[in-house]
């Protein structure tokens, strides 16, 4: 079953490039714009950005931070993504009790009332014991107010079964990658059927319909992706959005076919300039529903997914 009303899917301020291909002053531009414009959540992780340099690791939690303070922000709604213990993209990181209380009391004097989620980020262990070990942790997160969530895990169904067996029956939101190139839907199986998902890299990494498109900043080289190996279902995508009943942009078509999903809360936005993010809002505050459905619908088609 489609979504009634894409107007409950709200946008997140992306922060994984800041730092990196989006410099200090821009993100301050960017937060005042998204802040103006009414919109309060962002998306942050402990390792942003992920671009292999130790000296930048948590830079763009500084940057988020330093704006915070300079503006005595108080009512943002911050998703922290909690667990990695470097920006290399290795696997290395520290779940453990102690260590994410730690960091609870950390975040909750650095944040203060801005923080709204406690996400955690890259599992990649199967134990139930060790996860036993990290949820106990995040129930004295929720005992504090906040709202628990999950992002990159990959054994979502051991979260399920402990959340189930344990007693600690967390509302998890989850941020999953999807996109019309690759969606980790279908990972968390057992989290369906609840609108308590958002959505990352709706752009498959920044991916343009014109391979001429690209500047040498662009998030898709900095990330070292490959082009050329993406174009047979790029065209798809493309000869798909032309069969809509009106005219569509590459943009406006990412964030409709993220919005139509029946399991989405919110997506996560990465604009990398104010203009880019002005154009975001005027999409989508422009979404319209039937067009999302018939959008998504003819994705699913082409696919031969269930729609949901």
């Amino acid at each position: 079953m489609l979504p009634s009303d894409t107007n409950t899917v709200q946008p997140l301020l992306g922060t994984a490039m800041w730092g990196w291909t989006v410099s200090r002053p821009v993100c301050f531009d960017l937060l005042d714009t998204f802040y103006a414009a009414g919109f309060r959540q962002i998306d942050a992780a402990v390792n942003y950005p992920i671009n292999k340099k130790p000296d930048d690791f948590r830079a763009a939690e500084h940057i988020l931070l330093e704006w915070i303070h300079a503006h005595g922000i108080q009512d943002l709604k911050i998703t922290m993504k909690l667990g990695s213990l470097n920006n290399l993209r290795s696997p290395e990181h520290n779940l453990s009790k102690s260590f994410l209380l730690l960091n609870l009391d950390d975040y909750r004097y650095r944040l203060a009332e801005n923080w709204d989620t406690l996400m955690i980020h890259w599992d990649n262990r199967e134990e139930p014991e060790a996860i036993t070990e990290t949820m106990e942790a995040l129930a004295v997160a929720r005992e504090a107010g906040l709202r628990i969530g999950l992002s990159g895990i990959k054994r979502p169904d051991v979260y399920a079964r402990l959340n189930a067996q344990a007693g600690f029956n967390f509302d998890f939101h989850i941020q999953i990658k999807h996109n019309f190139l690759q969606s980790d839907h279908a990972r968390y199986g057992d989290f369906h059927g609840r609108r308590r998902f958002s959505a990352y890299g709706i752009h498959a990494g920044g991916l343009k319909p014109d391979v001429n498109d690209y500047r040498s900043d662009s998030s898709l080289k900095a990330r070292g992706g490959d082009v050329q190996t993406l174009m047979p279902e790029l065209e798809q995508w493309k000869q798909l959005i032309e069969k809509q009943p009106r005219p569509l942009g590459f943009h406006e078509a990412a964030m409709m076919f993220a919005a139509a999903h029946p399991d989405m809360e919110g997506i996560v936005i990465g604009p990398s300039s104010p203009a880019q993010l002005l154009d975001t809002i005027a999409t989508w505050k422009n979404l319209d529903t039937e067009a999302c459905d018939i959008l998504y619908s003819g994705y699913c088609r082409l696919r031969s997914i269930n729609p949901g």
